[in-house]
């Protein structure tokens, strides 16, 4: 009977959702304000790259404001751009969703990866031990009551902050090496018919060129000398490792969300989406220019139960969701303010924190 229900629940949600669409002749997919989105978030990264390897600026003070624009352009464009591109919702036809996804290694990452990592794992087994790398035991930080507690825990409600800004970092420099062996090992890429030689390839060809857009260039074309183009670039990686993992952090970390261990033979004790409702919160919903500058990212929801619809229409369908997981008595978590939703983040930090009884 339960399970009938939350299949019910599913079927109703996306025959509403569905008819949403239809009714209001909508694509599922990006449109101009989409389009506008991309080329403001690559010319908030690029044109401050140009600015600064022009030579054209040399005041210290405007190279680190184009800096620090450049760490907004990064995380604007993996917030807004290959985030949809990489989920198959910025557009119908997949070299299009394949290129702009690619974006992810403009910025020195690694698309592969971040689509095993993200859309496999992560949306599959959302706050499932083990299984979603997201909440995956780190050492320093403890993001699930399942993993190991150890006594520097208990102030990670305080140093995880300052950690948060290396996360571009150590992605870049260390995770996706690390993660395409593994995923190579533990027969993921096998599973996604991907072909680990190209991946390879790939992920060292735009290493390189990441490196040497960002470091060789600036080091032999302007006056900067190689330490200060190192820490512009550092700074640049801080500022977007941050913002990104403040953004994502909260969604499913948070005061009242649910880390469900697996049920039996099953890897969820409910359906897929009625799991994600448990394990998912929005926040900060109000704010039309928050919403916009993190690709609907609030609307976390939404986004989990409709990876594949590009996040201009979470808004406008998020009525529909909620008001069909009330109809169901099924949760639908929400947190007025974005500042609300750190300070829950910050409140689980600090209980996962503690010594286990």
């Amino acid at each position: 009977m339960f399970a009938a229900t939350q299949r019910d629940f599913t079927s109703t949600l996306n025959m509403r959702v569905n008819e949403y669409f239809k009714l209001n002749n909508l694509k599922r997919h990006a449109n101009g304000e989409m389009v506008f989105k991309t080329i403001f978030m690559f010319s908030l990264y690029l044109i401050p790259y140009l600015l600064i390897v022009s030579g054209l600026v040399t005041n210290p003070w405007l190279l680190i404001m184009l800096v620090v624009s450049m760490s907004f352009g990064i995380a604007g464009i993996g917030l807004s751009v290959m985030h949809d591109a990489n989920h198959g919702a910025y557009s119908n036809k997949s070299w299009v969703n394949n290129l702009i996804g690619y974006s992810l290694n403009l910025v020195g990452a690694n698309a592969f990866n971040w689509k095993m990592q993200h859309n496999v794992m992560h949306h599959t087994f959302t706050n499932i031990h083990d299984e979603d790398e997201d909440i995956s035991p780190r050492g320093v930080l403890r993001m699930s009551p399942h993993s190991a507690w150890k006594r520097m825990h208990q102030y990670q409600h305080i140093y995880a902050w300052f950690l948060y800004g290396l996360m571009t970092i150590v992605w870049v420099t260390v995770k996706d090496f690390v993660r395409i062996i593994r995923y190579q090992r533990n027969g993921m890429v096998k599973k996604h018919k991907a072909n680990i030689s190209i991946e390879w390839i790939i992920l060292i060809f735009s290493k390189v060129f990441f490196v040497t857009y960002i470091f060789v260039i600036p080091v032999l074309f302007t006056s900067l000398l190689w330490w200060q183009v190192l820490l512009g670039i550092i700074l640049m990686h801080y500022i977007a490792g941050f913002i990104l993992a403040i953004i994502f952090q909260p969604a499913h970390v948070i005061e009242g969300t649910t880390f469900p261990l697996p049920d039996g033979q099953n890897m969820l004790e409910n359906n897929w989406a009625v799991h994600q409702l448990h394990t998912t919160t929005n926040f900060g919903q109000k704010s039309r220019l928050f919403s916009w500058y993190v690709g609907g990212l609030n609307y976390q929801i939404e986004h989990h139960l409709f990876p594949n619809i590009c996040h201009v229409h979470y808004r406008k369908i998020s009525g529909i969701v909620k008001s069909t997981a009330l109809e169901f008595n099924l949760p639908y978590k929400s947190v007025r303010t974005f500042a609300n939703a750190l300070v829950g983040h910050m409140r689980l930090l600090r209980q996962l924190g503690m010594k286990p009884v």
